[in-house]
């Protein structure tokens, strides 16, 4: 007998039981980018002011706004001075081309100041922002949110000064270089960097001032100038393979290692370089890695390729990147293998599919690369749809 993958795929009439919303069943309450008359991947995603391809970050400064997304694909930062208050409205400025017209790593020409790569995470709060801005293989940092198209940022981190664009400066890993950075995250006055291509997280003690300033704490790796897949000594607590985001929970730090499909806790901030996990979401094991734990159906406790992380309230939110949903974990439960109590983007926890293998619907999701959160909005990287999404917390 012969099955199809989309038979499998989809599950058998009341198989599995509705999972609780984890966001309002409503959908989004602001659709930003990418609208639903249509589905053709073979069409480009023209530039404009109201248009993404694939958004891999976006971050609320406060709850009041400004809103910045990392469009990565047209390698550019958007930027609404205000959150919006409708679907597809127009960015109110942008960071890293001439105009809304115009894409181009680097905006087609040297490194600067105020052009961008591959832009990927990107944290805001009141006073500052930050983008990894990824193929530059640098973080930039705006001390004051910028206000204006292509205002300079004031530091760089990874590179020696606003020209700099290899990896690991052309040589070594180091505390003051960056390979492929992916994810960044604002915590107080600390900053914290998921070095993906280098296999670690950095952490600055205290936001830099200076360009090309060392990091003070390194974890994913003993050392500050080793980058081996997983610390060199196989899956364990210790080491990572593709860190892409970080996020505190209280005294708690996690990493969404999405190439070990797991998310990495640690009960308190390390203050040793090297220090490992003290438990996991997403697998039963510190030695374990494999997606979906080896399973082609995912549940509640189970990752694939999980890319971002996110606290809101009450609740830890997960990006399940290559299950095209969101999941949420109560914090006062987190355990390793613990399930998760909340469901978007699928109906059931045994439920996987871009778009749950339809074309997109307002509630679904494809490849979510980014999550964050202001209050009780989440801010969804809607990647493979092309779209920010603004959605609310469940009541």
């Amino acid at each position: 007998m012969r099955v199809s993958l989309r038979a499998l795929a989809e599950p058998s009439p009341g198989a599995a039981a509705a999972a609780p919303p984890l966001l309002d069943p409503a959908g989004p309450e602001i659709v930003l980018g990418s609208k639903l008359g249509g589905f053709d991947l073979t069409t480009p995603v023209a530039a404009s002011a109201t248009t993404m391809f694939g958004p891999r970050g976006a971050a609320l400064a406060s709850a009041d706004g400004p809103l910045f997304v990392a469009d990565t694909g047209h390698h550019r930062l958007l930027a609404w001075r205000r959150p919006p208050d409708i679907d597809h409205a127009p960015a109110d400025f942008l960071i890293g081309q001439p105009d809304f017209a115009h894409e181009g790593r680097n905006a087609k020409g040297e490194p600067g100041a105020a052009t961008l790569n591959v832009p990927t995470g990107v944290a805001a709060s009141p006073e500052i922002l930050a983008v990894a801005d990824a193929w530059n293989h640098r973080v930039l940092i705006w001390r004051g949110l910028p206000k204006t198209s292509n205002q300079p940022a004031d530091v760089v981190l990874g590179q020696a000064d606003f020209s700099g664009m290899l990896a690991n400066r052309g040589g070594e890993a180091r505390a003051d270089t960056l390979n492929w950075c992916y994810g960044v995250s604002i915590v107080g006055r600390s900053l914290i960097v998921c070095d993906t291509g280098n296999r670690r997280v950095l952490i600055w003690r205290e936001i830099p001032t200076v360009n090309g300033a060392p990091a003070d704490l390194v974890l994913g790796q003993v050392r500050m100038d080793c980058r081996d897949e997983n610390g060199g000594v196989g899956v364990d607590a210790g080491g990572m393979r593709w860190p892409h985001a970080a996020a505190v929970a209280g005294e708690m730090l996690l990493v969404a290692d999405s190439g070990n499909n797991r998310v990495m806790v640690w009960r308190r901030m390390p203050s040793q370089s090297g220090a490992p996990a003290d438990f996991f979401i997403g697998q039963n094991d510190p030695s374990a890695s494999e997606h979906n734990r080896a399973n082609y159906r995912p549940d509640a406790s189970c990752l694939n390729m999980p890319y971002a992380c996110a606290v809101m309230g009450d609740d830890i939110l997960v990006a399940d990147t290559a299950n095209s949903r969101l999941l949420g974990f109560a914090r006062a439960e987190l355990a390793t293998g613990a399930s998760a109590r909340a469901l978007t983007g699928q109906a059931d926890f045994q439920s996987k599919g871009d778009n749950r293998w339809k074309t997109p619907a307002r509630d679904s999701l494809c490849w979510p690369y980014g999550v964050a959160a202001a209050g009780d909005t989440a801010v969804i990287a809607d990647s493979g749809n092309n779209r920010v999404l603004l959605w609310r917390a469940a009541r």
